[in-house]
């Protein structure tokens, strides 16, 4: 008969793993240890991919200075790459959030990689004498420098890609201001009237906005490229060879292609620091707030469609109530919505995970990471979801705009300068009262004559400005 698992042994002794599992008797205890979330780290393919591009690196640095057999490397290296072509995601098992600083998963990923180099090798799986993933995957590392180094590199990756679906929304935006930049209207403050301006200058302030956080991001991806490789377990680089450290991250720049990879200047502090995560953190949660924010005032400019504002038409994307026939609701803004509550906790978790760290090294990087990958995540695409199914097809209801600003008292500040601020408020009380507009009633005290009053309420004079899309980035 054929068995269905093989017997490995670790620290603890000997253990099952399913016969066909890559993975190996580390990984089969922190299944057994760690059944929390549901979410393995194959959940993050960044991750996985960051996780074997470390591991190659390693393996490629520690063959040029002869710490490792040429066939071993290779075929250390070899795996690696079918790794990062899409094979063997769905071997690596473990939770993401785990006790051990993460060492199920450096561990996991040693076996996964250690068991498809022994099969390219014709050797059985598990039996760990040509490619250990201990003694070889794990040559001159910990999990305490090889763990951090590829969550920052696969945060690197979500932090592109975050930047590129929020650069499609901006020009969204942009689009729109363009396309509005003639359409007249009345901001709010506090939700009251206020002064007018042109629903493209709206518009646009949106576009400039999410330009700042798109520089903000920027800012803390640069962080995340100082690693601390080569420091083995707290920073003193124990088990490392001399020459490994800069050989391994020129290896990681050539492979990753991001030619700013540096060492950290103090590899003991950076082991225990984790303070880039919690800045990282901190600007996805400015972009939640901001996009909420943004997500707030169009489900406000679109309320009605009778009885709100009823400034902008939101495209319909499917039937709002089970009860009330033919009512349609902001769906994607309330998604997105939803999306910036969620990574505004996330970050709450960042800074009570940071803040625990102890000595020389912080225990709880696996849940600062499962919250800053799945935040990137959701964002990325609840951005994508608010571009293409929302933004690109909201519609300006420009008679009714049109005509609240005609009634709107709030044409009086403009007059201001011209008729006095006593004045412009008894206008102001009295159009109020007898629902008459302004225009006719400067006219009719002979405040202001015709052409005095056109040029002062004339959307040039009125806006401040020409209204077109804002397409550079204004300081935050």
């Amino acid at each position: 008969m054929t068995t269905s698992t093989r017997t490995e042994h670790d620290l603890l002794g000997d253990i099952e793993v399913p016969i066909d599992a890559y993975w190996g008797a580390h990984t089969a205890r922190a299944l057994i240890n760690f059944d929390i979330s549901a979410t393995p780290i194959s959940t993050f393919p960044d991750f996985v991919d960051a996780l074997v591009t470390v591991k190659a690196a390693a393996a490629a640095a520690n063959r040029d200075i002869g710490l490792l057999e040429p066939a071993v490397a290779d075929a250390i290296v070899s795996a690696c790459s079918r790794v990062r072509s899409g094979e063997f995601h769905d071997q690596f098992v473990v939770d993401s959030i785990q006790g051990g600083a993460g060492t199920s998963t450096n561990m996991n990923t040693n076996e996964v990689i250690a068991n498809i180099a022994l099969e390219s090798l014709n050797e059985i799986k598990g039996s760990y004498t040509i490619v250990s993933p201990l003694d070889h995957v794990n040559l001159g590392q910990s999990t305490n420098d090889v763990y951090p180094t590829a969550i920052k590199l696969a945060l690197d990756t979500g932090i592109r890609n975050l930047s590129e679906t929020l650069a499609g929304l901006r020009e969204a935006f942009a689009v729109k201001a363009v396309e509005f930049a003639d359409v007249l209207k009345i901001g709010r403050t506090q939700l009251q009237d206020a002064v007018p301006m042109t629903l493209g200058q709206e518009f646009a302030a949106y576009a400039v906005t999410l330009a700042e956080d798109e520089e903000r991001l920027e800012e803390a991806r640069l962080l995340l490229h100082e690693l601390n490789l080569g420091g083995t377990a707290i920073g003193t680089a124990l088990n490392a060879h001399p020459l490994y450290r800069e050989r391994a991250l020129a290896e990681l720049r050539v492979a990753t292609g991001i030619d700013t990879l540096v060492g950290a200047r103090d590899l003991i502090e950076a082991t225990q620091d984790v303070g880039v995560f919690v800045q990282l953190s901190g600007v996805l949660k400015r972009v939640a707030v901001k996009l909420s924010k943004i997500c707030n005032d169009l489900r406000l400019l679109s309320s009605g469609p009778q009885a709100g504002l009823g400034e902008i038409n939101l495209p319909p994307r499917q039937a709002g109530s089970s009860i009330m026939p033919g009512k349609v609701n902001p769906v994607i803004p309330e998604v997105v919505n939803q999306i910036a509550y969620e990574v505004i906790g996330y970050d709450v978790t960042v800074t009570l995970a940071a803040e625990g760290g102890q000595l020389q090294l912080n225990a709880f990087e696996p849940i600062i990471a499962k919250s800053l990958f799945a935040g990137l995540d959701h964002l990325a695409a609840g951005v994508r979801t608010l571009t293409v199914h929302c933004v690109r097809g909201i519609t300006a209801n420009r008679d009714r705009l049109a005509a609240i600003v005609a009634a709107s008292v709030g044409l009086v500040t403009a007059l201001n300068p011209a008729i006095g601020y006593a004045s412009a408020t008894a206008i102001a009380r009295d159009a109020l009262a007898s629902g008459r507009l302004i225009s006719e009633l400067v006219l009719e005290r002979g405040l202001l004559d015709e052409e005095q009053l056109n040029r002062l309420l004339s959307p040039d004079h009125l806006t401040g400005r020409p209204p077109v899309a804002q397409s550079g980035v204004a300081s935050s």
